[in-house]
């Protein structure tokens, strides 16, 4: 599996894609949460 997330440069990690690993970092990942998904110009809003 990855690392854990850890508190010490939460700030950085969520500013940073790529820190030393293959893909995106845990923190990237939350802090962009379903952004992709709302960004998407096809998605139906919700009414």
């Amino acid at each position: 599996m990855g690392k854990k997330i850890t508190p010490e440069n939460n700030c950085a990690n969520m500013q940073n894609p790529n820190k030393g690993s293959d893909g995106t970092n845990k923190q990237f990942d939350k802090a962009q949460g379903n952004r992709g998904k709302q960004m998407n110009p096809n998605r139906k809003k919700q009414s």
